[in-house]
């Protein structure tokens, strides 16, 4: 205020003409001062591997180390920047996290380790992407029970136990855990490949019959060699889910979890097969249940930890997928109707009815050509 009490009589003699303000030495106008937040860059020592972040993108998490105040307890005045003790390969992916919301699982790190970065910087596994979840809840389930192993080893007689049920369940969901669990793994995933593999095959022609016009598929032509390949699977499958069912710690919720109701379509059109007559028409509907063995396939999602992920990852997106397919289904209906409009006086036209519009607009829709 003392400023512009002095600035003002000047500008106010200037404007009656006493004294011309070019000429006369005025004091500087007064600068609005505005306070700003303006973001400040931090500096992260890890084990001697810096890191830099700006300060709001660790503090949009407030109820974790670095978001909250007990990191100024690390805060190293002289070097300015903050020093912590920890695995700077595990802090990548914390960091991470703070600057993009999602918290992903290292397939190479130790999970005992990771776990011990995330207590240790305030953070819960249960965040973990659903991406990297599924690798991180089989890492954890397999490291929990080799270690429950290892302390039954050395404590000998002083545990109960394990049933014989018990440790074929744990085989079976954890193939990797011992010698005899991971070779009944392989025999089964060799054998679904050669059930798949036969499948396919035997719909190949395999050449003119000589003397006859015919050209059969092999799985007529070779129709005792399939069979017999096809008995060896069945029992393999069949082995396999009467000891899973043996073994289940739940029978009722076996039965009835997708993976066992698989394993029957897998093998029942085998055994219905067995029963049928050589009645042409009972033989047309066995033709029509051998389909179901392309369900063998699904088999695979036992051996294959990426088609787990695939399975999780779509039921847990199973909304917006569907919301997805529910947008796509009123554009055809908008597009099919405007076309069966556009044609309807044209003769001869294709667009006979709206539902008639329906491919046209679906494959340009989705760019089939």
């Amino acid at each position: 205020m003392a400023a512009v009490s002095a600035w003002l009589p000047f500008a106010r003699a200037s404007a009656i003409g006493w004294v011309p303000v070019s000429s006369a030495a005025m004091p500087p106008q007064p600068i609005r001062q505005v306070r700003e937040h303006v973001d400040e860059k931090i500096r992260l020592n890890i084990s001697g591997v810096y890191f830099e972040t700006w300060r709001q993108t660790v503090e949009k998490y407030p109820d974790t180390l670095l978001g909250s105040s007990e990191k100024d307890f690390f805060y190293d005045e002289n070097a300015k920047e903050y020093f912590f003790d920890r695995d700077p390969e595990v802090f990548r992916y914390i960091l991470n996290f703070y600057r993009t919301g999602k918290l992903h699982f290292p397939k190479q790190e130790c999970v005992m380790a990771y776990d011990e970065e995330l207590a240790f910087f305030g953070l819960m596994p249960d965040i973990i992407g659903d991406c990297c979840y599924e690798d991180y809840r089989d890492r954890k389930r397999e490291n929990s029970e080799r270690m429950n192993d290892d302390k039954g080893s050395e404590e000998g007689d002083t545990l109960p136990k394990t049933t014989l049920q018990e440790k074929m369940w744990r085989a079976f969901e954890n193939p990797h855990t011992s010698t005899a669990a991971l070779v009944f793994y392989y025999v089964t995933g060799f054998f679904i490949a050669v059930s798949v593999g036969a499948n396919v095959l035997e719909t190949i022609p395999c050449g003119t019959i000589p003397g006859t016009d015919l050209n059969p598929p092999c799985g007529e032509r070779y129709a005792i060699g399939f069979f017999c390949l096809d008995t060896a699977c069945v029992m393999i499958f069949t082995a396999e889910y009467s000891l899973r069912l043996f073994a289940a710690p739940d029978r009722c919720k076996f039965i009835c979890s997708v993976m066992s109701l698989i394993d029957v379509v897998a093998i029942l059109p085998y055994y219905i097969g067995l029963g049928i007559t050589d009645n042409k028409d009972v033989s047309g509907a066995f033709v029509t249940l051998r389909v179901f063995r392309v369900f063998r396939i699904f088999k695979f999602s036992r051996h294959s930890q990426g088609l787990r992920i695939l399975g999780y990852t779509l039921k847990s997106c199973a909304s917006e997928l569907g919301f997805l397919l529910f947008s796509l289904t009123m554009a055809i209906i908008i597009f099919a109707t405007i076309m069966f409009y556009a044609e309807k006086k044209v003769e001869n036209t294709d667009f006979t009815s709206i539902p008639e519009a329906f491919w046209y607009t679906i494959v340009t829709m989705t760019t089939l050509g």
